[in-house]
């Protein structure tokens, strides 16, 4: 049986600049910060391949994070450049993203497959070549229609935002299963799960 690729790059996708801070765009960012707060170790910041890069270990293994500072449509430019500078294979990579086509509250991990209209995911794709890396995406659900720019460089408030930080939370309890227990495993816990923030919401 084959045994799955570790996961050694971990890209959050996001805009940079204080105007695009916690905006659900940069659901990407966000999960990255609160990994590098989370996990044990130091992890020493560098910049390279117009990114802010992250090195550090984690149970015994090499890890990176990567945080593109290209804008989100360029992101592969750079994910591309730090992966062959460093060997890393695409089903090495985990890219997380928001997501439009999940609702606010929901994860979903899973190993290729396609972009599904995130400019992001379809730049890396184009520059590596691969579709074979991880991706976890973070329900935003959709705004009214016509209003797809406004809304993912928007921000949640009220009880929304209250979910959509616990969906965070969770989506960083889920890179840490991804790490320890495996891309499966953590599809298997992650991806059928709400928060509970929603399951609250749902039961009034």
């Amino acid at each position: 049986m084959q045994t799955e690729s570790p996961v050694a790059l971990i890209v959050g996708l996001g805009n940079p600049g204080a105007e695009y801070a916690q905006t659900r765009h940069n659901a990407g960012f966000d999960v990255v910060e609160r990994l590098l707060g989370r996990l044990p170790g130091e992890f020493a910041e560098t910049h390279f391949a117009e990114s802010r890069c992250f090195d550090g270990r984690f149970r015994g293994r090499a890890l990176t994070f990567q945080l593109p500072q290209t804008y989100m449509n360029l992101s592969g430019l750079a994910v591309a450049k730090l992966a062959r500078k460093r060997e890393f294979a695409p089903e090495s990579i985990l890219i997380i993203s928001d997501d439009l086509d999940l609702e606010v509250g929901r994860l979903r991990i899973r190993r290729g497959g396609s972009a599904g209209g995130h400019h992001g995911l379809e730049s890396i794709a184009a520059e590596l070549g691969s579709n074979g890396f991880v991706r976890l995406r973070i329900g935003i659900g959709r705004g009214r229609p016509g209003d797809t720019v406004d809304h993912v460089l928007g921000r949640f408030e009220g009880d929304r935002k209250a979910l959509y930080e616990s969906t965070l939370d969770r989506a960083a309890e889920a890179v840490i299963a991804i790490l320890t227990a495996g891309v499966s495993r953590a599809m298997n816990q992650f991806n059928s799960a709400v928060s509970k923030t929603e399951n609250t919401e749902s039961n009034q």
